[in-house]
C-alpha cells in the first residue's frame, strides 16, 4: 500500500498564523496528562528540530493524503495514551471520510514506566508485518479498548487480538516470539528522543511543511478546534463554532 503524502510544502501566511493560535491554544488549555520519560539530556535541544517525515513505513488511518496529518508517539500501557487513543478515534470517525486528516501511530515505549510496553510494541508490527494496515490498527483499539486507563495490559491476550485483528497465528508467532522488530522498536524510541518526545502521548500536526506540538492527553474538543480552525483556513470558510470545554473547579 502507498503510504506517501502529496501534501504542499507551500503553506498560506494564514495558516501560519494558525499554527500560531494553535501554540496559544495548547499553553492554555495546559500541557495535558502524559507519561514522563527519563530522555537522553540532548532530546530537549531537539525540540524545534521535527521529527522524521511520514513515510511508507507509518501505520496511517486515514487519507494518506490528507492535508492535515496528526503523528502521534504513543505507549500501549500508557494510561494517558488510552484516553487520547479514543479522543483520536472519535476525531478520526468524523474527519477520516472527509480525506482532511489522517493519524499515524509511531511506538513510544517508556519501559521505565511500562516494563511490557515494548513487547506490545512489537506484537503491534509483527501484526502489521503479518496482515497488514488495517490489520494493525484493530489490533491497536483492541489492546487500548480491552483495558482500563490504570490497567496493564494483558501480555497473554496478545495472541487473540492479533487473531482478531486477521493476523495468520503460525506467521505472527513466528514474528513475534522471535523478537523479530525487537531492535527496530527501540531504534524508534531513539529517534523519538533525538526528535524532543519526552513523554507519551506525543503528538506532532503536520501541514505542508509545517509542524505543531499537541503534548499530552487533550481533550476532544481541544483537537477538534484545532483542525476545524486549519479546515477552515485551508478552504477560506468561516471556523464552526467550539465545542463547549469542560467545566472546572477552579
Amino acid at each position: 500500500m502507498d503510504r506517501s503524502t502529496s501534501t504542499s510544502a507551500t503553506v498560506p501566511l494564514a495558516i501560519l498564523a494558525g499554527f500560531a493560535f494553535i501554540a496559544i491554544a495548547i499553553y492554555f488549555s495546559g500541557i495535558g496528562a502524559r507519561s514522563v520519560a527519563t530522555t537522553p539530556a540532548a532530546a530537549t535541544a531537539a525540540l524545534e528540530s521535527g521529527i522524521p517525515p511520514v513515510g511508507d513505513s507509518d501505520y496511517i488511518r486515514g487519507n494518506p493524503n490528507a492535508p492535515i496529518m496528526i503523528v502521534e508517539y504513543s505507549d500501549y500501557d500508557c494510561p494517558y495514551c488510552k484516553i487520547f487513543h479514543e479522543t483520536m478515534q472519535q476525531l478520526m470517525t468524523e474527519y477520516a471520510l472527509l480525506g482532511k486528516v489522517a493519524w499515524v501511530y509511531r511506538q513510544m515505549p517508556i519501559v521505565e514506566l511500562h516494563p511490557n510496553a515494548q513487547k506490545i510494541s512489537e506484537a503491534a508490527l509483527c501484526v502489521g508485518e503479518v496482515a497488514g494496515n488495517e490489520a494493525f490498527w484493530t489490533f491497536s483499539d483492541l489492546v487500548f479498548g480491552e483495558r482500563l486507563p490504570e490497567e496493564p495490559t494483558n501480555m497473554t491476550r496478545l495472541y487473540e487480538y492479533a487473531e482478531r485483528a486477521g493476523a495468520d497465528t503460525t506467521a505472527f508467532r513466528a514474528c513475534y516470539d522471535g523478537g523479530r522488530w525487537r531492535e527496530r522498536v527501540a531504534e524508534g524510541v531513539e529517534a523519538g528522543f533525538a526528535a524532543g518526545v519526552t513523554g507519551t502521548p506525543h503528538s506532532v500536526l503536520l501541514v505542508g511543511n509545517q509542524q505543531a506540538v499537541i503534548e499530552g492527553a487533550q481533550s476532544y474538543a481541544t483537537i477538534k478546534e484545532i483542525v476545524d480552525n486549519l479546515i477552515s483556513q485551508l478552504e477560506g470558510t468561516p471556523p464552526p463554532t467550539p465545542l463547549p470545554q469542560p467545566a472546572t473547579d477552579e
